[in-house]
């Protein structure tokens, strides 16, 4: 009788065992086909760094034939480029990734034109685009490289003290001339000096601040090409006629715009908002944006406009943007700026930033106006601001790339941890002298209870 009971309790433990087995199997099934099937990862860095932008998204969305990117290096190196691309992978049925090792398929790295280890190369079957590094700015700007047809060229003025696509220093505009060109835009200077016409070459005129007016024959010259369906930017500066600085004095270029409903003041707008002081100056400052295509996309992306003038609007131009409430306006203000000389000074928001669209079809005229010209150069484009993805967005509207309007990728932010002398003897003292002579006492005082 025992010896039954005992068997009937044994078969019962085993088929409990055999079960038990067979939940744990079916689970472990069920999850790496659900890892398979449905790639998921949560990204808990405060600026989305293993996110892809809102461009990314937009562009791979949008691709209407597929593509392969080829990632070409020794097999036991392709790790470390799979998080990315498996990234890009997930986000479209139309982008197959390729891993090729070069030494072992030479006619793969021959045929798409690899040259090195850990070259990106992105094909569509019709055009190959080169992906410079293992980054988003570049693997997207491949992508759309290879899905346009064509650059766009964006010609700068010169010869009239505009800001230079050839200064690296804080003033120039070459990380403007770098982001272009990552975009699938060519970029060259004109001086309408030397001779006043726009070269049929160019799709896009920037007049980037100019510190002394244009004659008359450059302005006929851009009037000529805006009339034909010319796009372009003009950025303007304050009106400054201290003794150590002139700026902004160009009345036949503001009459040039104003005819297409754009009418710049003489003042110098200063903010005092605390999103101001956030950059250490009185900057105006802008966090709240039109509908306007340009601007749209632009929520949550604070854009500051250093040395700024407003911009009275009317039809058939657009408001873009503007200043905040705790902003004022000032006419031939004298340094150093008092409180008092805000006490009778005009009150914001000011308009800082206008569109406008004459015409249609591809003989229309696109035009952005801009109160400043220091809100493109390196030191702020270089910075953690939105001013980068609004310049970008500004060309994509003035091409009629519209598809392209989104906000770009974002830099890792520098978050490494900068530790002093003093920090560094805590630390030491803490984690090598007081924390194991706790546990030491610690089991000593155990031991001596128990003794």
């Amino acid at each position: 009788m025992a010896s039954e009971f005992l068997k009937a309790r044994q078969t019962r433990y085993g088929a409990f065992v055999a079960l038990y087995l067979v939940v744990v199997l079916a689970i472990v099934i069920v999850a790496n086909w659900l890892a398979d099937h449905h790639n998921k990862s949560i990204d808990v860095t405060s600026n989305k760094q293993f996110t892809l932008s809102d461009q990314t998204k937009k562009i791979t969305g949008n691709l209407k034939k597929a593509v392969t990117v080829y990632y070409f290096d020794r097999s036991d190196s392709y790790d470390r480029a799979r998080d990315m691309l498996d990234r890009y992978k997930n986000l479209s049925p139309m982008i197959k990734v390729d891993y090729v090792d070069p030494e072992k398929k030479p006619d793969v790295a021959r045929v798409e034109g690899a040259r090195a280890l850990g070259d990106i190369i992105v094909d569509n079957g019709e055009k190959k685009e080169t992906a410079k590094g293992l980054t988003e700015e570049e693997l997207t700007g491949a992508l759309v490289r290879v899905s346009k047809s064509g650059a766009r060229m964006v010609c700068f003025v010169n010869g009239s003290g505009e800001h230079t696509l050839a200064e690296t220093g804080r003033d120039g505009y070459s990380t403007l001339k770098d982001a272009l060109e990552k975009n699938n835009y060519k970029t060259d200077t004109i001086s309408l000096i030397e001779k006043p016409e726009i070269p049929k070459t160019c799709n896009i005129v920037v007049a980037g601040g100019p510190k002394n007016d244009y004659l008359q024959p450059a302005v006929d010259a851009l009037k000529t090409f805006i009339a034909g369906g010319g796009r372009a930017i003009f950025n303007f500066d304050p009106v400054l006629n201290l003794p150590a600085q002139k700026m902004g004095d160009t009345p036949a270029l503001a009459k040039l715009v104003s005819d297409w409903g754009v009418t710049p003041n003489g003042d110098v707008i200063l903010d005092l908002s605390s999103a101001s002081r956030l950059f250490g100056q009185l900057s105006p400052v802008s966090g709240s944006y039109e509908q306007h295509p340009i601007v749209r996309v632009m929520t949550d992306n604070a854009t500051v406009f250093p040395l700024a003038r407003s911009l009275e609007v009317k039809s058939p131009a657009e408001k873009l943007f503007s200043s905040t409430a705790d902003s004022y306006s000032l006419t031939n203000p004298k340094l150093p700026i008092k409180e008092s000389d805000l006490a009778t000074a005009k009150k914001g928001p000011f308009v800082l930033g206008a569109a406008a669209t004459i015409g249609s079809g591809s003989t229309a005229v696109r035009i952005v106006v801009v109160g400043s010209s220091t809100w493109m150069p390196n030191n702020i484009l270089s910075a953690p601001i939105g001013n980068r993805d609004l310049a970008l967005t500004m060309m994509n509207w003035l091409t009629s790339d519209e598809d392209l309007i989104s906000i770009r990728p974002k830099e890792p932010e520098d978050r490494r941890l900068r530790v002093t002398g003093s920090a560094i003897r805590v630390l030491f003292m803490t984690s090598v002298v007081f924390l194991p002579l706790i546990v030491i006492v610690s089991g000593v005082s155990v031991w001596w209870k128990r003794r």
